[in-house]
């Protein structure tokens, strides 16, 4: 049997649920800015300042990295979930940015569903952070996220078909795969965020 004697470390993981809760924030904005009369300069500004915090949290990550001698689990681990964590908030910066600069004014059926997937999974996320401490009832996490993109795929699948089946416009078709293929890369993060946080809980246990 191997022994781990670490020391509590606790800053680590409310950085980590302080990342995800960034997450909640970001797809909740993109759905907003899907709403009929929005003002998109505004929720993209938000959007924004969204972003530049979860980078700010993950600066912050990394230099606790750099500055602690022993760490709660592998830096290995660390960087590669903080690093997940802040490539989910860039899809969806990306998403939003897309949608304001291209002033994309329709979306394909199940478009919205899809964004609705990216939230649910993103408030998973956050939910399960704070259970890093303990490792413990994680598997229902990496799970459920697996089913969600499964959904996901489905989803991007019947979008891709909508789009290319001859009832838009070239441009618009262009205009929308890229915010269409941004919210899937979010979503397939998230995925990557739990097969991380699946992989430190194996080593851990």
């Amino acid at each position: 049997m191997r022994f781990r004697i670490r020391p509590v470390e606790t800053s680590f993981y409310d950085l980590f649920s302080e990342s995800a809760s960034h997450l909640v924030a970001g797809a909740d904005l993109l759905a907003k800015i899907l709403e009929d009369g929005v003002d998109r300069s505004a929720v993209s500004k938000q959007m924004r300042e969204a972003e530049h915090q979860a980078d700010e949290t993950t600066h912050a990550i990394v230099r606790r990295v750099n500055s602690t001698f022993i760490t709660p689990f592998d830096r290995e681990d660390i960087y590669a979930l903080a690093g997940a964590l802040d490539d989910v908030m860039d899809f969806m910066d990306e998403a939003v940015d897309s949608i304001v600069l291209y002033d994309v004014e329709e979306f394909p059926p199940h478009f919205a569903e899809q964004v609705e997937v990216l939230q649910r999974a993103a408030r998973l996320t956050a939910e399960s952070m704070p259970r890093l401490r303990t490792m413990k009832d994680l598997d229902e996490f990496w799970i459920e996220i697996n089913r969600l993109e499964n959904d996901g795929d489905r989803n991007h699948r019947r979008i891709l078909a909508n789009l290319f089946g001859g009832s838009y416009k070239a441009m618009e078709v262009l205009k929308m795969k890229d915010v269409v293929e941004s919210v899937e890369h979010a979503i397939d993060a998230l995925e990557t965020v739990a097969n991380i946080v699946e992989q430190i809980a194996v080593k851990e246990s």
